[in-house]
């Protein structure tokens, strides 16, 4: 799945210069840019690509800013199932969410299934980490790479 957000990342920035740097205020622009899949009129099917790697970057920010890990589904797994996609996410409490279906919910029914407000609300994340100063030089100044 990294490599599909990567993918997307990269097509989606080749030409505008978007903040899709994995962070959750980025989901804001992600949330945009489904919104503008939307109002293409095209549907779920024409979309299914573009929709797999933004539900992929959805993902990574979950695993980058939330301590979440990618996880298969088995397939006879009751989540693939309900989820209807292969994987998930597994949060650091052991709950595994849908940000693959979440991404398909955001194009079809719109802005009430926001992306970002996806991440702000789900349970189970780790706490969002500090920026801690690397003392690296014994006078205590960083010292550039230690």
């Amino acid at each position: 799945m990294e490599g599909h957000a990567a993918a997307f990342v990269e097509r989606a920035t080749a030409k505008a210069r978007l903040p899709l740097d994995y962070t959750a205020e980025s989901l804001r622009v992600v949330d945009r840019l489904v919104d503008g899949l939307r109002r293409g009129g095209a549907a779920r099917e024409e979309v299914a690509g573009p929709l797999l790697a933004i539900g992929a970057y959805v993902g990574e920010v979950l695993v980058r800013e939330a301590g979440a890990v990618w996880v298969d589904l088995p397939p006879d797994h009751l989540l693939r199932t309900v989820f209807t996609h292969p994987v998930g996410s597994r949060m650091p409490d052991g709950r595994v969410w849908n940000p693959l279906g979440r991404t398909v919910n955001r194009f079809e029914i719109g802005p009430g299934e926001s992306l970002q407000t996806y991440f702000l609300t789900l349970h189970g994340r780790r706490p969002p980490r500090t920026r801690t100063r690397r003392v690296c030089a014994p006078d205590g100044r960083v010292a550039g790479r230690c």
